[in-house]
């Protein structure tokens, strides 16, 4: 990712990057949402770099469409799904380190509820992984924020710092029309 970052000039790209919750050194950014504002990001090619959902795009990035969600832009991202009428949809938590994330199940619940109350076509679910994540969801959809604070991200970055705003930020639910979408392989734009 660097060696791509580097061949844009410095006042067209940002590079934004984390490694078990605190910013990469030499990068412009780490990962919390709050500093990726419009006035910081026009114009510019971001380069991002995180522990774990950069490998989880790389091991997708052959999907014919991609999409980036979190519970921020959920109803963006699930609507867009549900307008390309696909027979099949993965739905891919990032986890940490390899293993599993409380807040990663719980988008992924949270996606899959919506479609289940909002498609005019059945839906299948065919894995244990999914059926826990829409109970995960039941469970703690009417206070989102608790949930992340539970989990144990949410207490590696307490641990960290003063992470409390993001994580309110995170826990906001369908508030963002945004549809980060693949362009192209590698290369994620919002629309």
């Amino acid at each position: 990712m660097k060696e791509s970052a580097i061949k844009w000039q410095a006042d067209e790209r940002l590079m934004l990057g984390e490694r078990g919750g605190k910013k990469i050194e030499g990068f412009d950014l780490g990962n919390s949402p709050l500093s990726v504002t419009k006035n910081v990001v026009n114009g510019k090619r971001l380069f991002m770099s995180t522990t774990n959902g950069t490998k989880s795009l790389e091991k997708v990035q052959n999907a014919t469409h991609l999409f980036a969600m979190g519970l921020p832009n959920r109803k963006a991202v699930a609507e867009k799904i549900i307008s390309l009428k696909r027979e099949n949809v993965l739905i891919l938590g990032s986890g940490w380190e390899g293993s599993y994330s409380l807040e990663d199940s719980l988008a992924a619940g949270a996606l899959a509820s919506y479609f289940k109350q909002n498609c005019d076509f059945e839906i299948n679910i065919i894995n244990d992984e999914l059926q826990a994540a829409l109970a995960l969801w039941d469970f703690w959809k009417n206070d989102i924020l608790k949930c992340l604070k539970t989990a144990t991200h949410g207490k590696r970055l307490t641990s960290l710092g003063d992470y409390e705003d993001d994580l309110k930020c995170c826990s906001e639910l369908d508030c963002l029309d945004i549809v980060p979408a693949q362009v192209e392989r590698g290369v994620i734009r919002a629309s």
